[in-house]
């Protein structure tokens, strides 16, 4: 009898030993040296269920149901393999469709629960049409010993960091399995797929190489940039692991880390693309604009973030290969978002892990290191950590107002060699460009009237609510900026921003801290509420930028606006700093700043593991909980849910090719979505402020709640009756 994997839509039928060959070559040539065989193994036995009668019945139309995924994760139990090698095989396998699981407990139930150990308990049920024994007769399992991974476990310092690392090896080879299996599979059902992207190096680095030599280099401020940025290339020729790259606001830190990273790619044949992090969707598409525009001729640049549309590409064919790289980020050039590349890091489905293993070979930049959320400190650093050990990736960590993070890295990164790019720093004197001033407490109205005295003013505070209230007290040509804005909506008034700014008229602009970093405007005046000493020193950065006055002016002000949170404990720092330095922007105090916040944060800091008490206090190998890990990881803890306003033709196009099942067009929707925190969206919701469209999003339901210049305003019929 011959036994098939899958049946394509000509009715041709694909054998089932070819599949499992096929899935264990590919995983096998994505996994990192350590788990090779184990991913061979995988893929070889993972489909091993597919050998049941029940499920050739399938193939042919019948709706009997049967757990073939189970199959191969049961064999490697009852083989007596090695225990922590057979459970790495055993997750990935029986998970390979619905996710990684839970390990379990002794009190799961076979019916009842999608635990590991559950799965394993329900070989009692594969018996009649469930047998899948004919495997035997095809595939021989493979029972890989791997010392050097055994060896490599048994070097970890304690407990904790074993169960972390193996962790990190089992989503690791679930990657290698899940892309393969996805990618044999789509090759048969679609022989004509075309995934490859381009990417010419060498001509990409020449384009970045003439745009450097097109600026001018003539003021002090000009040569220092330039020296720091040698200064950098120089010290990453003899970087190896994480590299910090600490710059001042201004001088070309973005531009730099990227001819670092294709030095990188020149010199280090095995690495293979460049993975470009950074921390707002407000900035990502500023930064991506710039790579595209400098060699995007010659590199198929890869924008995976929620506002990129793949509409957007001129070429069809190539929008295609780009969706489908966004899959597995198989791509030379991605450019994404921290929450994307940590969440698909620690998440438990294999859509989003089939990244993870082309995280190998890469440079991967960190754009502002220091807005890394405090409880996300341990796993990110652990991550990172163990790409850079395990799968040949360097990574270079950027910030003007970068933190020590050398105890963190004893912690969570041990043995990774780290470089700083930047040891010589006599050169930043040239971009204190400003005087900080503290004014106390005071009222907005005094901030408003010092305000006016420039000819151009940033006024930055700490809500979207006081934002738009400020925005809408003040005279004169005025702009607005806060996530309350479309994406859309937001780029066009920066747009504005920028060309009042180069004509020299006089303007006042109130927004929130998504103008703070990489946003590349350049103000007389800056006035920031207090908060973090990071965000203030970014929020100065918008001030006097080129250096073309002697000195800008940058005032820190407090309303009797009350705080909460992280920017009540940031703030409260920062008062002690006030009275204690007479430079906040020195490196002593940005320094000093991030040991009080670190030692004030550091229980918190210690909590975020997958060896949290809460996961069980006997946790072990077969009790990891993977799912549950990922369900909690959080990076951005309040969740929010997007509002599409349809205001405008293009939104109304997307909404109706929504409605007709074309699913992409929801990510063109993104440049046209407003996001509201829960709380804030189930009251819009109960006051009928926001409808559901029927096809997985919401819609503003009355356009007078938005404009374009202040936003949403759910208390808008308030305003009118005030």
């Amino acid at each position: 009898m011959k036994y098939y994997a899958h049946k394509n839509s000509k009715g041709e039928y694909q054998e089932l030993k070819a599949h499992l060959i096929n899935t264990a070559e590919l995983a096998e040539k994505s996994a990192f040296g350590l788990i090779k065989p184990l991913a061979y193994a995988a893929g070889y036995a993972h489909d091993i269920g597919k050998y049941s009668s029940a499920f050739q019945a399938r193939l042919e139309g019948a709706k009997t149901k049967f757990e073939h995924s189970s199959c191969g994760a049961i064999e490697y139990k009852n083989a007596k393999y090695d225990i922590m090698l057979g459970l790495m095989l055993e997750y990935c396998i029986a998970g390979h469709h619905t996710g990684l699981p839970d390990g379990g407990t002794q009190n799961d139930t076979p019916d009842m629960d999608s635990s590991l150990r559950a799965r394993l308990e329900r070989e009692k049920n594969y018996t009649g049409k469930g047998d899948y024994s004919a495997y035997k007769n095809e595939v021989e399992l493979q029972f890989p010993r791997c010392p050097e991974l055994m060896e490599e476990l048994k070097k970890s310092a304690d407990k904790k960091e074993c169960i972390e690392k193996y962790a990190f090896f089992v989503r690791c080879l679930f990657s290698c399995l899940t892309d393969a299996d996805f990618l044999d599979t789509e090759g048969f059902c679609d022989r004509n797929v075309n995934r490859e992207l381009f990417f010419d190096l060498q001509s990409s680095y020449n384009a970045l190489k003439d745009k450097f030599s097109g600026f001018v280099c003539s003021t002090e401020l000009q040569k220092a940039r330039r020296r720091l940025q040698e200064q950098a290339l120089a010290n990453a020729e003899k970087m190896s692991g994480v590299g910090i790259l600490n710059m001042p606001t201004g001088s070309g830190k973005t531009l730099c880390s990227l001819e670092l990273a294709m030095n990188l790619l020149r010199s280090d044949k095995s690495k293979k693309r460049i993975i470009y992090v950074i921390p707002y969707t407000s900035i990502i598409e500023q930064t991506a604009g710039t790579f595209k525009r400098i060699f995007g001729k010659y590199a198929d640049i890869l924008e995976h973030h929620s506002n990129y549309s793949y509409d957007d590409c001129e070429e069809q064919s190539t929008a295609e290969k780009l969706k489908k790289a966004a899959e597995n980020w198989d791509a030379p050039v991605i450019v994404t978002t921290n929450v994307q590349f940590f969440e698909s890091l620690y998440h438990y489905r294999g859509s989003a892990l089939r990244k993870l293993h082309n995280m190998a070979d890469s440079v991967i930049i960190f754009d502002e290191i220091h807005t890394l959320p405090l409880e996300m400190l341990q796993p990110c650093f652990r991550g990172i950590g163990y790409i850079v050990k395990y799968m040949n990736s360097s990574a270079v960590f950027l910030s003007a107002t970068m933190p020590d993070f050398s105890e963190l890295f004893v912690r969570y990164m041990p043995d990774i060699p780290v470089t700083e790019l930047i040891s010589d720093k006599s050169d930043f004197c040239f971009f204190k460009k400003c005087r900080y001033v503290d004014m106390g407490k005071t009222d907005m109205d005094a901030v408003l009237e010092k305000a006016a005295g420039y000819l151009s003013s940033l006024i930055v505070v700490n809500t979207k609510k006081t934002a738009c209230e400020v925005y809408k007290s003040i005279s004169g040509k005025k702009f607005h900026l806060s996530a309350y804005m479309t994406p859309g909506d937001r780029s066009e008034t920066i747009g504005a921003i920028r060309s009042a700014l180069d004509s020299g008229e006089k303007i006042t602009v109130v927004s929130t801290s998504l103008i703070e970093a990489g946003v590349d405007l350049d103000f007389k005046a800056v006035f920031r509420e207090i908060a973090g000493l990071d965000s203030i020193l970014q929020a100065g950065g918008r001030c006097n930028r080129e250096g073309t006055d002697e000195c800008g002016d940058v005032y820190i002000f407090e309303t009797e606006s009350s705080l909460h949170g992280d920017i009540k404990a940031s703030a409260d720092i920062v008062r002690g700093l006030l009275r204690e330095y007479g430079d906040i922007t020195s490196g002593e105090c940005v320094e000093e700043y991030y040991r009080r916040l670190y030692k004030r944060s550091d229980e918190l800091i210690k909590e975020k593991s997958i060896c949290d008490q809460k996961y069980g206090s006997d946790l072990r190998p077969e009790r990891i909980p993977f799912r549950t890990f990922a369900e909690d990881f959080k990076y951005i803890s309040d969740g929010s849910i997007g509002i599409v306003i349809n205001n405008c033709p293009e939104a109304a196009e997307l909404l109706e090719r929504l409605q007709k099942g074309e699913f992409y067009a929801k990510r063109g929707l993104q440049k046209y979505t407003v996001s509201l925190r829960r709380k804030e969206f189930q009251k819009a919701l109960d006051d009928g402020i926001v409808e559901a469209s029927g096809t997985g999003v919401f819609i503003l339901g009355n356009n007078n709640y938005y404009r374009s210049d202040t936003g949403l305003d759910l208390d808008y019929f308030d305003d009118q009756i005030i």
